[in-house]
């Protein structure tokens, strides 16, 4: 293009054109790309903030085995909470499609109360759902409180070396006075009630709040053997060391009436039951949970812990 082109004029303005039009095209490219990144970006974050696994709504009626999983300790606010495990039953129950229910349980026990709740929701959901049974499968440990809960189904299946039983209340704690004399450390606590310090770590321990505590924990054992015999019934083979404590294998634990044979969760669903396909009703930490606690949340369950932990425990 020169200046003796005598269209050099239409040609710049024609190349003007097309330049603006070519940005604009490019502005318009990259604004879609930015659209789709956050439309992927809030799509990923809602995905994740919804348990695709346990959602019975996606089985379509089809005929399944209900599952919900208890693992770890008995405690409030832990997975093993009664409020997420009877949540989680009452789903696995109400469901359509569910042919049989299998809780599955990995636990060492926990808290009585916990555990007590979680026993009288399976009672009530196998009255109120008579045609669907209960069972519980457990895996490597069902103990205490594990084994509390367990009696609330039909049947009991374990592996052959299964850990189950432990039927009785613990409750323990540290004595620091001894230390404190050697450091010389003078322990000054006030209370308003003689008892109010009872179990107080930094003091001497008094034989009376021993007699108090060990006939407490007596009543929860009362409570925790009355429950194993309501459940078991006459398969429950009694022995003089049966409510003491003492942990059993599964092979044992069958022998004992405490179970009543072997199975897996895929071999219960697919012989006992007869439904193969299996549906996973347990409740799980949500999105908004698992932020709450990469963010510090975790430090105040970390004290209710702690205080859980000093009650009785079924362990």
């Amino acid at each position: 293009m020169t200046e003796q082109d005598p269209n050099w004029e239409r040609s710049l303005i024609t190349k003007l054109a097309n330049d603006a039009l070519a940005e604009q095209r490019r502005r318009r490219r990259w604004g879609i790309f930015f659209k789709l990144l956050t439309f992927a970006y809030v799509t990923i974050v809602l995905l994740l903030m919804v348990d695709w696994s346990s959602r019975a709504a996606f089985t379509g009626g089809k005929k399944h085995t209900a599952m919900v999983e208890l693992n770890g300790i008995i405690a409030p606010g832990a997975d093993g909470s009664a409020e997420k495990i009877n949540t989680a039953l009452e789903a696995a129950f109400k469901d359509k499609g569910t042919q049989g229910v299998i809780l599955r349980i990995n636990s060492p026990g926990g808290s009585p109360v916990q555990a007590q709740t979680i026993y009288d929701e399976m009672r009530r959901l196998r009255e109120k759902y008579p045609d669907i049974p209960l069972y519980a499968v457990v895996e490597d440990i069902c103990a205490s409180g594990g084994y509390f809960v367990a009696v609330g189904a039909d049947r009991i299946y374990v592996g052959k070396a299964s850990i189950v039983g432990s039927i009785g209340v613990l409750m323990n704690g540290f004595g620091f006075t001894g230390l404190m004399d050697k450091l010389g450390v003078e322990r000054r606590l006030i209370t308003a009630g003689k008892n109010k310090g009872m179990l107080d770590p930094f003091s001497p321990q008094r034989e009376q709040d021993k007699e108090y505590i060990e006939a407490m924990m007596k009543d929860i054992h009362e409570q925790f053997i009355s429950v194993v015999r309501e459940g078991r019934g006459k398969r429950l083979k009694e022995t003089p060391d049966m409510f003491s404590g003492l942990i059993w294998t599964g092979e044992k634990s069958v022998e004992l009436g405490l179970a009543d044979g072997y199975g897996s969760l895929d071999s219960v669903a697919r012989d006992v039951i007869k439904a193969e396909d299996i549906v996973d009703y347990t409740v799980k930490e949500g999105f908004a949970e698992k932020v709450a606690k990469r963010f510090g949340a975790s430090v105040a369950s970390s004290l209710v812990d702690f205080a859980v932990r000093s009650l009785p425990v079924l362990r």
